[in-house]
């Protein structure tokens, strides 16, 4: 699970001046991955995947003017992919 320092960190943000922000996409991160793929909250803290999605979301969210977000949606369009496949093997 990616915490708010761990949010920071990778967003690159210094203070705390928009934890709020951050804080608001990270609550709905769980909810994007849970319709995206089938992968419950619960099986999502498991998985070490669902953290990398989850980074790649917030820059997309919270940078969401950066030149890069065709490339950037891309890559995670496939890592939800590969979720789905995931929670499909683990539910067998």
């Amino acid at each position: 699970m990616v915490t708010l320092c761990m949010a920071r960190e990778w967003l690159r943000v210094d203070g705390k001046d928009n934890d709020h922000i951050i804080v608001g996409l990270l609550d709905a991160v769980p909810s994007y991955i849970e319709a995206a793929t089938g992968m419950d909250e619960g099986a999502q803290s498991m998985e070490p995947l669902a953290d990398t999605v989850t980074k790649f979301l917030l820059t997309l969210w919270y940078n969401a003017e950066q030149s890069e977000a065709d490339r950037l949606q891309r890559s995670i369009d496939n890592l939800l992919k590969a979720l789905t496949v995931r929670r499909r093997y683990c539910d067998l």
